[in-house]
């Protein structure tokens, strides 16, 4: 059993709030971490894609009231979003008798269907949790580089071999698009948003061109932009917003998008192993993206990202603004003699920030001068997460 970053945090927020909603994509643990909650506290749990488990909340507000002293998880949630009107009284009859905590677990894909019923009928009753794949801080030290070539999904990571894991994950990409996707309500076929998935690993960690999309594809801007919420909704694609300060220069607007996790950027583009990906171009890009998704998911709840970049050509990879307003500036570089460019330091006159790190493949940790540190991925994210 791996242990998860998320756990002691869940349980302080179902201490706190009557509704949790644990998002993730399929596959990425929430089950095995909901079992985990269970241990040592009267639950039920009920997987809303049984028929057996469906037919109990024929009528939810009989089935649910009974179980008022139980923490009830419910599993793939976004499978029935008419239950959230009726979460919502129960809740509210619950504060009545001051039953305040505890009360629902609820574990979903990061439909729509979920965020947007949630947001609607359960505001101020509920707080939401994401649960990404494995991160730097939950596997072994040394394990740190398979966790890039092969990502963080549990089973993908945790295969006997490379090919078994390439299998895994294409098959992953295989039933999303093909059932997971489809379910949810979009009606986009496969091959075209497996397309549209793959340009995006091609281009990973590079500016959004929706134009350029859109002709690829042989579509309109605007579908072009559905197609892309559809995956940030889905927390499979992550659109990295650029900083807007207040410096007097003109400053890129697109995002930044890059498929969060490392190990379906490689299936997406054919490379099952560590000699296919230093052999492609997109082994900066995927080295960056896993340490921006490790960084983040370390992050404390409210820290916010983004990444800075003027027409001029200052730039930083990663600007985390911290609870308080603190600017972290860090730098990602591939190789294990770090150089920066003149952009970053441009970039650091305008901003100011507090701390400033590259992060590079290796261990080591030392100053490069001007205030700037070299360190490595796993060791600035534990030192992010003692910000929390």
């Amino acid at each position: 059993m791996i242990s998860r970053q998320r756990t002691q945090l869940l349980r302080a927020r179902l201490d706190q709030f009557p509704a949790v909603a644990l998002l993730g994509p399929r596959q990425v643990g929430k089950t095995t971490l909901a079992e985990r909650i269970r241990e040592g506290r009267p639950s039920v749990y009920l997987d809303l894609e049984s028929a057996a488990d469906r037919e109990k909340l024929s009528d939810a507000a009989l089935y649910l009231s009974g179980h008022e002293d139980k923490l009830v998880i419910l599993d793939e949630v976004q499978r029935m979003p008419e239950l959230f009107q009726t979460l919502r009284g129960l809740i509210d009859q619950g504060r009545r008798r001051n039953v305040r905590a505890g009360r629902f677990l609820l574990l979903g894909s990061a439909s729509m269907d979920l965020l947007r019923q949630s947001g609607e009928s359960l505001a101020g009753r509920i707080v939401y949790l994401e649960l990404g794949p494995l991160g730097v801080l939950e596997v072994e030290s040394d394990a740190g580089e398979t966790l890039w070539i092969r990502g963080g999904f549990p089973d993908s990571f945790l295969a006997a071999s490379d090919d078994a894991s390439a299998v895994w994950r294409e098959n992953f990409i295989r039933t999303y698009l093909e059932r997971d996707i489809p379910q949810l309500g979009p009606r986009i076929p496969a091959e075209t948003l497996r397309r549209f998935w793959t340009m995006l690993a091609h281009a990973q960690g590079g500016m959004l061109n929706a134009a350029q999309l859109a002709r690829s594809l042989s579509v309109d801007g605007k579908t072009v932009a559905r197609y892309l919420d559809l995956l940030v909704d889905l927390l499979l694609v992550r659109r990295l917003p650029p900083l807007h300060a207040n410096v007097g220069k003109r400053l890129v607007k697109s995002p930044k998008v890059y498929v969060r996790d490392s190990g379906i950027v490689h299936t997406l583009l054919g490379l099952d192993d560590r000699e296919a990906v230093l052999g492609h171009p997109v082994a900066g890009g995927s080295w960056e993206g896993f340490v921006l998704e490790n960084l983040l998911a370390a992050a404390p709840e409210r820290a916010k990202a983004y990444f800075y970049r003027t027409a001029a050509g200052a730039e930083i990879d990663l600007v985390l603004e911290l609870p308080g307003g603190k600017l972290w500036a860090i730098e990602i570089k591939r190789g294990l003699a770090p150089k920066l460019e003149r952009g970053f330091h441009h970039a650091r006159e305008d901003l100011q920030p507090e701390r400033c790190f590259i992060v590079y493949a290796g261990e080591d940790r030392y100053p490069k001068g001007e205030g700037i540190e070299v360190i490595g991925v796993e060791e600035l994210a534990s030192i992010i997460a003692e910000r929390k």
